[in-house]
């Protein structure tokens, strides 16, 4: 890992009051790690992040076998009740129907008797009648990556050679709602706020998704993301965002998830978030790459080459020995992990101070606000308004 003299500062906070590593229980298993489309802004090709280029292509099958009996040892290790693997890339389909079905065998087989969740996470190009039926056959969800309508989606999802992946991926998506719609585990959108934002929900919604992911661009204090101004006083991707949360609020009889939205009512109400970027819960997802590498969230590949890394090894490493790197115990401090300002602020405690790549910025590592601060800010406090007001009239009719 990058030491203070590269110019990355480890998280600020204190650690120590973390009284015990929370165990991985979802693991982002990397099948392939080269990818059919050509997004331009795939946080995994795109930014200075570029150990891709050394990777192996497909996870071969001793780094799988390794991959399998680590998961398991861990999974009974910590007596959980059950594990979520979600198959990655790149694009995972890649990897091939062989590949897949060893993967899912192995790590059930592995992790048993804890029970094992499976998710492929698919830009869709590739899904056809043929992966459907396996995935029925092996109980594994399908989510897929769709930005909007057409205009939408092909201004960043193209193929190398310009083609945009639209016609493609909506025609992959009336085949799974069509025979598959029980593996449908969702939509992942991420936001442009070239967009109309609730002609954007609609167009998601005409797929019947039971749920949808708003991802925000990927930036850092160094590098915004797209359209982020440095003036802390607007919020243009709060304004995109509550334009979607009022459509998806107020209309009656909801007609999908939208988990930003509900992770974020959930801590509001004194609940825990499930979701990464929103409250304080531990980080408890751990990444295989495809040389059997284990790491954090690839999306620390968006603040500088190598953030992710660890160093260690499916082949020599359990994931107990991750858990006690001072990188993976700042992931799993909650508040203690914050910055100064985070703290201070009062709603860090649902905010969680923004994903952790978004807070980076050179010079003072990852101890400071999300470059979304005030975007976090807007929007939790305008949806933080419209519960109360209902909570209140809930009480008021039931007196």
């Amino acid at each position: 890992m990058p030491g203070p003299d590269d110019g990355h500062r480890p998280a600020g906070g204190t650690v120590s009051r973390l009284a015990r590593p929370v165990a991985f229980r979802q693991f982002v298993v990397k099948l392939h790690s080269r990818c059919d489309l050509a997004c331009d802004h795939c946080y995994v090709y795109t930014t200075t992040d570029q150990r891709w280029r050394s990777l192996p292509r497909s996870m071969p099958d001793r780094v799988l076998g390794w991959t399998a009996e680590r998961i398991g040892e861990h999974a009974r290790a910590h007596r959980l009740d059950r594990v979520d693997i979600i198959l990655h890339g790149g694009e995972p389909l890649l990897a091939g129907a062989a590949r897949i079905e060893r993967a899912v065998g192995a790590i059930r087989r592995d992790a048993a008797p804890v029970p094992v969740r499976v998710t492929v996470q698919t830009n869709g190009t590739r899904l056809d009648e043929g992966f459907l039926r396996l995935f029925d056959r092996l109980e594994v969800r399908v989510s897929v990556s769709l930005d909007g309508d057409r205009a939408a989606h092909d201004r960043h999802r193209r193929g190398p050679d310009g083609r945009g992946s639209h016609d493609r991926v909506e025609a992959a998506l009336r085949r799974l709602t069509t025979g598959y719609q029980h593996l449908f585990n969702g939509l992942l959108c991420t936001v442009d706020l070239r967009n109309e934002p609730v002609s954007t929900y609609r167009s998601l919604l005409a797929h019947r998704p039971p749920a949808v992911d708003f991802l925000l661009p990927h930036g850092t204090w160094s590098a915004p993301p797209p359209g982020r101004p440095a003036d802390p006083r607007q919020a243009p991707y709060a304004q995109w965002l509550i334009a979607v949360f009022d459509e998806w609020y107020h209309t009656p009889g909801q007609r999908t998830r939208v988990r930003l939205f509900d992770e974020i009512i959930q801590v509001l109400l004194g609940g825990n978030s499930r979701l990464a970027g929103v409250g304080t819960s531990p980080v408890a997802v751990a990444v295989v790459q495809t040389d059997g590498a284990i790491e954090m969230d690839d999306t620390l590949g968006a603040a500088y080459a190598g953030a992710a890394r660890t160093g260690l090894h499916v082949a020599r490493d359990p994931f107990d020995v991750a858990l006690g790197l001072p990188a993976i115990r700042a992931q799993q401090a909650g508040v203690d992990g914050l910055c100064a300002s985070c703290r201070a602020c009062d709603l860090h405690r649902v905010c969680g101070g923004g994903l952790r790549t978004h807070r980076h910025r050179v010079g003072s590592g990852f101890d400071n606000p999300s470059v979304y601060c005030t975007d976090l800010y807007t929007l939790i406090g305008h949806i933080r308004r419209t519960v109360r007001r209902d909570v209140a009239a809930l009480r008021a009719a039931s007196r």
